[in-house]
């Protein structure tokens, strides 16, 4: 049985964690998003910086932290492959790195691009900004203008490695929730 992997992406305070936990509560694998407990540790080793929207400003090492996000979320990826099951939900997918990498125009490596090549996903679903659902907290250090820069860039990268992301709805999570599992015939 081959699994399929679906993203469910979008800049900050997009709703994505609600929609994730949506799909888990009917009974799909989701993967969670590992960034929010990386930078969590990372401002536990603050170098004294004020804080600022971007986290890898109190990171002793930006490219080590983008480096094991990377390889964490292909952790994710490749452990999907070992399940066996039809569907799992990724939140955040391999080249959500690459695209807050060029939005904070952080240079990387060519094994970044690679790595974002080779492991593919079946369906990309991107949140759009919402306002009036934005909230700022100790991990979501982005203002609400800097999740629509955000989100512009994770739509150029998810279009250039060759998807085609699909946009939910701006409704509830219930309805949400719905938009994808008819997107994908589920």
């Amino acid at each position: 049985m081959s699994t399929s992997r679906i993203v469910i992406t979008g800049a900050p305070g997009t709703g994505k964690t609600s929609v994730i936990e949506g799909l888990e509560s009917k009974g799909f694998y989701c993967f969670h998003e590992i960034i929010r407990d990386m930078t969590a540790e990372a401002r536990k080793e603050d170098n004294g910086l004020e804080q600022v929207s971007n986290p890898l400003v109190f990171v002793k090492d930006p490219y080590a932290f983008n480096h094991s996000l990377l390889h964490g979320r292909l952790e994710h990826f490749e452990k999907s492959q070992e399940f066996k099951r039809d569907i799992c939900f990724f939140d955040r997918g391999i080249p959500d790195v690459l695209a807050y990498m060029d939005f904070f125009d952080q240079e990387y490596a060519q094994d970044f691009v690679s790595i974002s090549q080779e492991n593919r996903y079946d369906a990309i679903f991107i949140l759009p900004p919402w306002k009036e659902i934005y909230t700022s907290d100790n991990e979501r250090l982005e203002t609400f203008i800097e999740s629509e820069k955000i989100h512009d860039h994770l739509f150029e990268t998810y279009q250039r490695f060759g998807y085609e992301p699909i946009t939910v709805p701006k409704t509830t999570v219930k309805q949400r929730v719905s938009f994808v599992l008819e997107q994908l015939n589920l």
